[in-house]
């Protein structure tokens, strides 16, 4: 009787198993959609950044596909096939771009098939589509790095110019810290008041003058004349206007 038992326990334990991992099997190959029609289309790459085989494909934001292979064509080149959906594929244009994308910052590396053109061909099987290479991470480490040189070349200058400036060195310096500098600067600017008075009060002796006189006088009255013409020209408009909505008002 407890040999029987035994018996009937491993043969639960072994069916347990394999549904299981018949269960398991069917859960990992419709993620990697394994059980899926698919169509195959390639790109080449000259470097794939950790991409891996059964990565993810997306197309506008959705899962379509997952990496089917990676092979080196040679020591430039890298050709990667992909699986994709069969239901996709009305969306696949010959002109579509395949770029190397992450899930979020760390995440595993996929694949982002940009949408094409709305009068391109549907991507045939076995179409090779163009790519945009990845910015490796390296790259931009080094880019940021030699950002952060330079400014930290600015900050220096700057520094010392500022050194400058509060010690009196220099044009611009000079200006902000002696004294004298700036009295004879304030000296300036009355004498340039004072010429601009005299020049005012030479216009008005001018306009007095006997030989000058009628000259000044005939500028006067074009000035008014040109004053009046334009006041003149403003009222008629006004009145045509008036007119007009009148005429408007009683339509």
């Amino acid at each position: 009787m407890h040999t029987k038992m035994s018996k009937v326990r491993l043969g639960l334990f072994i069916l347990g198993g394999l549904v299981l991992f018949v269960l398991a099997i069917f859960i990992i190959g419709k993620q990697k959609h394994l059980f899926d029609p698919v169509f195959k289309v390639t790109s080449t790459f000259s470097n794939v950044s950790g991409l891996q085989v059964g990565n993810n494909i997306r197309f506008s934001g959705i899962n379509v596909g997952t990496v089917g292979s990676i092979k080196i064509v040679n020591d430039t080149t890298v050709r990667v096939d992909l699986l994709l959906k069969k239901s996709v594929r009305k969306f696949i244009k010959t002109d579509c771009e395949v770029a190397i994308g992450s899930e979020g910052l760390i995440g595993d590396r996929l694949l982002v098939i940009t949408p094409g053109s709305a009068d391109a061909p549907l991507a045939k099987e076995g179409q090779h589509l163009d790519t945009i290479e990845p910015v490796e991470t390296d790259a931009i480490m080094a880019s940021l790095q030699i950002t952060a040189v330079n400014a930290e070349i600015i900050s220096q200058q700057l520094a010392e110019i500022m050194i400058n400036l509060n010690s009196g060195k220099g044009t611009l310096g000079r200006l902000i810290q002696d004294e004298t500098i700036a009295d004879n600067f304030d000296q300036t600017m009355s004498n340039l008041k004072k010429s601009t008075k005299g020049l005012n009060d030479n216009m008005e002796a001018a306009k007095s003058s006997f030989l000058l006189k009628g000259y000044f006088n005939k500028k006067e009255k074009a000035a008014e004349k040109l004053k009046k013409d334009a006041q003149k020209k403003k009222e008629e408009e006004a009145k045509k206007a008036e007119k007009t909505n009148s005429k408007n008002e009683k339509e």
